[in-house]
């Protein structure tokens, strides 16, 4: 097993460790314990690929391990801050970290039918010998991601350890906060819904049959 694919192992082994600090509410600052790991796995994804690109490692093996790493991360973190809840420092408010939480239910089901839709695209073409490189809207999409989560991520910390449902400073500091999840949420959507379109219109030879 070479560099790139020990790497892409190491981000799979990061998973579990995170969502066991952000769910250890007995841990001191456990959340942005949770937060570093996650930014550790997300930088191991941009290391792997450039290590395995420019030493000439690209394998099979690797191109297997990395996508699947990659869903497995923004999934588990997607779904975890959707559906753990997070208690303010001061206050008896207990929801997650993306409120409403069917904005986060939403942008979960765009996430995954996208990878889902691209899986079986990628599965076609591999049938008819087709190769398709990855693009820059695919670049973004799991850029902006990776930006959204670790924003959540870091609400989530701030808000479980010093939020202070009582203090007219936080609620407005949490309203402007919301909102600027909620954009980078929207962006992230967006990006991942044109990803797709790119990626399957700039292929869509891969669809026609064969006369």
């Amino acid at each position: 097993m070479n560099l790139p694919n020990k790497i892409s192992c190491v981000r799979i082994a990061l998973i579990p460790i995170f969502i066991f600090f952000y769910m250890a509410d007995f841990i001191p600052y456990g959340k942005l314990v949770a937060t570093l790991v996650f930014m550790i796995a997300c930088f191991t994804d941009f290391v792997d690929g450039k290590i395995a690109r420019s030493r000439g490692l690209v394998t099979n093996l690797g191109k297997f391990l990395d996508p699947i790493a990659d869903k497995v991360l923004v999934m588990s973190a997607l779904l975890l801050l959707i559906a753990y809840p997070i208690t303010p420092n001061v206050g008896d408010v207990v929801a997650p970290a993306i409120m409403p939480q069917y904005v986060g239910i939403i942008a979960a089901i765009v996430i995954l039918a996208r990878e889902l839709i691209i899986s079986a695209f990628r599965q076609i073409a591999a049938t008819k010998n087709v190769v398709m490189a990855a693009d820059i809207y695919g670049k973004v999409k799991t850029v902006f991601q990776m930006i959204t989560l670790i924003f959540y991520f870091i609400y989530a910390f701030v808000i479980e350890e010093f939020y202070v449902a009582t203090n007219q400073a936080w609620l407005t500091a949490n309203t402007v906060l919301n909102i600027v999840g909620y954009v980078l949420l929207a962006i992230t959507v967006i990006m991942t819904i044109v990803s797709a379109w790119k990626y399957i219109s700039n292929n869509r030879q891969v669809l026609k049959d064969a006369k």
